[in-house]
């Protein structure tokens, strides 16, 4: 081949080479009129206006009420109990409260309210009501903390002399047992229980041997709130 040839062949394979080098290295174009979006490494998709760090909407939380003790079915609030009144959307009123001597309890805006004596429910409208002074339409709870004035109080020869809890029902016998029984030296026989019923104190004789083997089984009552065992 003749040096011309040459020449013009390799200008022809030159060419060629550096349109295939190129082609790999082009950022690639798009049509005019397309819609299609443009791929380009590490690009970041813009977020919809008015999204990027928005925060989460929630809906509106409903009124927090605080767990407290399941009362007895015959339950009716007394002194020394603890209570607490939650007001939904008014946080201002709400408040935890103890049962005073006199039985009233103290609340924001409301001042004393009478609670002893009253159930839950009949203390929650007694509340409401009262809170329609200063809130249309009041959302109230009434929620039972601890129970302190149903006590059953064991005094003399037992184990453990003192007061108790009355949270369910409960016999004489049951509470001498809880009381760690009776002592070596203690009048089995002459067991007392005092009871105030119509405003004046009751005595109930119960006699613990002749109940302990299954006699005289009516001496063994359901205790009542304010009950007083007496073991001589």
């Amino acid at each position: 081949m003749s040096r011309t040839g040459l020449s013009t062949a390799f200008a022809i394979a030159l060419a060629a080479a550096s349109s295939t080098t190129f082609a790999q290295t082009a950022t690639p174009v798009t049509p005019v009129g397309s819609d299609a979006p443009v791929a380009t490494a590490g690009a970041i998709t813009p977020s919809a206006p008015g999204t990027a760090n928005a925060p989460a909407r929630q809906a509106a939380a409903p009124p927090t009420v605080t767990e407290g003790v399941k009362p007895p079915a015959d339950y009716v609030i007394g002194i020394d109990d603890a209570l607490e009144v939650v007001y939904w959307r008014e946080k201002d009123m709400s408040a935890a409260v103890t049962v005073r001597p006199d039985g009233n309890i103290s609340l924001p805006l409301l001042n004393d309210i009478q609670a002893a004596g009253l159930t839950p429910e009949e203390l929650r409208q007694q509340v409401a009501t009262a809170a329609t002074k200063f809130v249309e339409d009041p959302t109230v709870s009434v929620v039972v903390k601890a129970i302190n004035s149903r006590k059953v109080y064991v005094m003399g020869q037992v184990g453990k002399a003192g007061p108790y809890p009355l949270m369910n029902t409960t016999s004489v016998l049951q509470m001498l047992a809880t009381a760690g029984g009776l002592n070596e030296y203690a009048k089995a026989e002459k067991i007392t229980i005092v009871r105030k019923e119509n405003g004046k104190e009751t005595p109930h004789r119960f006699n613990y041997k002749n109940v302990s083997v299954g006699k005289s089984l009516e001496q063994n009552i359901e205790l009542k709130p304010g009950d007083t065992i007496i073991v001589p």
